[in-house]
């Protein structure tokens, strides 16, 4: 079993370069809109819905990690300054782990303006609802850089099978080759 995390800032590609590394490995996607969008409808951006997201997603977690599947490819926003979200993954390797799979971390980083063209793409608006009121979410976006730090620092993620990847200039079929070399999968 492998576990790909697939993290950085929002609009950095991590759900395009994850459909692209789907379509040369045994892996499964699993992207983070794909929980927010099935409980947005019902309770908006609540507290409501972050709770049932977070089940949702370690209960698929659990279920994947004792399948017979090769893996899974997971998307995340993780902010490096919130202790919540570092013991969200946490919980989510060990999840993993437990049953014997291989991590791999993989952290995408781009220039701020290549962000702010990504976060307007049709792919990107057909895949997530809750992106397409363009001016909320180029203003999250925006407002996300000065709240939270949302690419590591170096030296700050000590696990082995790691890799950050500056896509900015990068076709996502090239980062998805990349990854698949770097580990092998």
């Amino acid at each position: 079993m492998q576990f790909v995390l697939i993290f950085g800032p929002q609009a950095v590609g991590k759900m395009t370069v994850g459909q692209e590394l789907e379509k040369i490995t045994e892996l499964k996607l699993f992207h983070n809109h794909m929980t927010i969008e099935l409980v947005y409808p019902l309770f908006g951006f609540s507290q409501e819905t972050w709770r049932l997201v977070d089940l949702f997603r370690l209960e698929i977690f659990k279920e994947v990690a004792k399948s017979d599947l090769s893996g899974m490819i997971f998307t995340y926003v993780w902010a490096f300054d919130q202790q919540e979200d570092w013991d969200f993954v946490e919980t989510i390797c060990r999840i993993f782990e437990e049953k014997g799979g291989d991590i791999y971390f993989v952290e995408l980083e781009a220039d701020f303006e290549e962000r702010l063209i990504r976060n307007k793409t049709p792919h990107r608006l057909e895949h997530k609802p809750t992106k397409r009121n363009i001016k909320q979410s180029e203003r999250e976006l925006k407002s996300s850089m000065d709240v939270y730090r949302l690419n590591s620092i170096k030296g700050e993620i000590k696990r082995r099978n790691y890799i950050k990847i500056n896509n900015t200039k990068l076709q996502p079929e090239a980062v998805a080759k990349m990854i698949k070399d770097q580990f092998h999968l």
